[in-house]
């Protein structure tokens, strides 16, 4: 058995899953190192430690197994702050051991010290300090097992001198794991059941929490001949192979889902947690399923409220609701949907202009079937959302719920340590790229053979849409980018820029087929728009006061560039 607490802890840990542990070596970390160092834990060092946060949680997000970051006292956990909270806001199973000065030194404002508890017990299922050697397996079994539970992060915290510490005694603490269905009771079910079985226009609103439920969701849709839209969130898990959805409402979203959602008679909403209320209907009865009751009626008031996970309580419905014959209202949305993929799905008659949808459509045509995409935060994300497909195998990843720039090659890192054997793509966007490009360099020492594409517009464009929407003069979101493809090169990785349409599927197919890290530097049209499913006359408003604002400061070109980019037919 190990005998100091930093070999039990990584005794611990390993024996609860753990492959890998991301972070910077140095000071108070170091005892806890050294017995990685000697365990079966891959210690994955980074350049920057909120890259290790992020890779961490793509890593536990995707595998479900857990992950691990370890950081030094002070300004060397802080680091981890961004990276970990989206982690946690994804439901990622990370454990990070955040190290302390030492246990006499605490609360005497000694060099370095900082109270990691109210940083890190903000968006966290376990943040406790580690005060005695003999707490060491007991506490870290618990974090563990809180994190693979509760599907977030959970910290311990331990002062730098309690690892090299030996405990007077050891209980055989362990973690567990745990596996349970949440069926909800017959009487729970009559109220939904009741108003499912008035027919008329039913869809179904599919969330997160339909992860794990696709056979089941198919088949209500198929009894009640729904439409099933679904929310960001929820795109790998109700995509594919569904021949009754309608896509995504809301900012991201096109007409299909919105107008699915917004005109039904009877919205279900099936694990769903989404957030905007200006996109749920004004008049139709609401059913809400979810397993947490304090997410009932949490964003929009709902008529019935059930608890219960979407697995099991969408198995209970197909079995006493009644079938639908109708398909007139499935197929009026679905059409709808068609139409809109089509629309949004920009073909350019200019070689020399790159639409950053038409890069979006030759990588999905391009990639694998089980391909592993991330995107970063901004217009990039709805690029993917809306014309990257879920194959099933195929899977995808952004900050949906942080909100972070610069998520999605640090994301992907830890995805490709995870599964080396896999196809793994960051679509980066140009601010998010190089606000952490230090770790292309981890890429680089480490062999990682990630492929990244940025989407080089030379300005952070979705910021840009949110000030024209409001009427204002786009204002500080230029960005005097380099060569990309020529920085990669002199990293150490593949690199390349394009910035021509007819020269983009050959360098997508020599990026896509380069056996080390990769990287494509795509220069896509600036004035693309990311047009909602619905534009409201206010918006329409603010634009135009956009283009008057713009035309009287003498930028009139800009005008014209953004009328010919997204008004005219190309």
């Amino acid at each position: 058995m190990s005998t100091n607490v930093a070999e039990i802890m990584v005794e611990t840990l390993q024996n609860a899953g753990a492959k890998r542990c991301y972070g910077v070596v140095g000071d108070t970390l170091n005892h806890f190192t050294d017995a990685l160092r000697q365990s079966d834990i891959e210690w994955i060092g980074v350049r920057h430690e909120e890259v290790g946060g992020f890779a961490a949680g793509g890593e536990a997000y995707l595998t479900q197994e857990l992950a691990l970051c370890a950081g030094s006292c002070g300004p060397g956990s802080l680091h981890f702050v961004n990276g970990l909270f989206d982690a946690h806001r994804n439901g990622s199973p990370v454990v990070f051991i955040a190290t302390q000065v030492p246990l006499g030194e605490s609360g005497s404002s000694f060099p370095q010290e900082v109270d990691q508890s109210r940083v890190f017990e903000q968006y966290s299922v376990f943040c406790e300090t580690l005060n005695s050697p003999e707490q060491a397996r007991r506490m870290t079994a618990l974090a563990a097992q809180t994190a693979l539970a509760k599907r977030g992060v959970a910290v311990l915290i331990v002062p730098g001198d309690i690892f090299n510490q030996t405990p007077q005694n050891q209980l055989a603490y362990r973690t567990h794991r745990f596996s349970y269905s949440l069926r909800p009771t017959a009487a729970a079910l009559v109220p939904a059941v009741q108003q499912l079985n008035k027919g008329g226009n039913i869809t179904i609103f599919a969330g997160a929490g339909c992860e794990d439920a696709h056979e089941q969701v198919i088949a209500l849709a198929e009894k009640l001949q729904a439409p099933i839209a679904w929310t960001s969130r929820a795109k790998d898990f109700i995509e594919h192979d569904n021949p009754y959805q309608v896509g995504m409402t809301g900012v991201y979203g096109l007409e299909g889902g919105y107008h699915a959602v917004a005109e039904c008679d009877t919205l279900l909403l099936l694990g769903c947690n989404f957030a905007f209320s200006q996109f749920y209907p004004e008049s139709a009865a609401i059913i809400q399923v979810d397993h947490d009751p304090a997410h009932i009626g949490k964003r929009y008031p709902v008529d019935v409220g059930i608890i219960g996970s979407t697995r099991d309580t969408c198995e209970a419905l197909s079995q006493i609701v009644e079938p639908n014959s109708s398909t007139r209202w499935l197929e009026k949305c679905r059409k709808r949907y068609q139409k809109s993929l089509q629309k949004s799905a920009h073909k350019s008659k200019d070689d020399g202009l790159i639409h950053p949808q038409e890069l979006t459509l030759a990588l999905d045509r391009l990639a694998n079937d089980d391909a592993l995409i991330t995107a970063d935060t901004g217009s990039v994300n709805v690029w993917m959302l809306r014309h990257i497909r879920s194959l099933g195998q195929r899977r995808t990843l952004a900050s949906l719920q942080h909100g972070t720039m610069a998520n999605a090659y640090p994301q992907a890192l830890g995805i490709q340590l995870a599964y080396p054997d896999r196809q793994v793509i960051a679509m980066c966007g140009d601010g998010g790229l190089s606000m952490l490009m230090g770790d292309l360099l981890t890429l680089v020492q480490r062999r990682i053979p990630l492929k990244i594409v940025v989407y080089n517009n030379s300005s952070l464009s979705f910021v840009e849409l949110e000030q024209k929407v409001e009427g204002l003069l786009d204002a500080y979101t230029e960005l005097e980018n380099p060569d990309f493809g020529r920085v990669a090169q002199a990293m150490g990785l593949w690199g390349k820029r394009v910035e021509r349409e007819d020269q983009l599927e050959d360098a997508i197919g020599d990026w896509l087929a380069y056996p080390g890290p990769a990287l494509l530097d795509v220069v896509v049209n600036p004035m693309e728009l990311v047009m909602p499913p619905k534009v409201e006359s206010g918006q329409v408003a603010s634009t135009a006061l956009y283009s008057a604002k713009a035309v009287l400061s003498g930028r009139m070109d800009e005008v014209v560039h953004l009328v010919k980019s997204n008004f005219l037919k190309r």
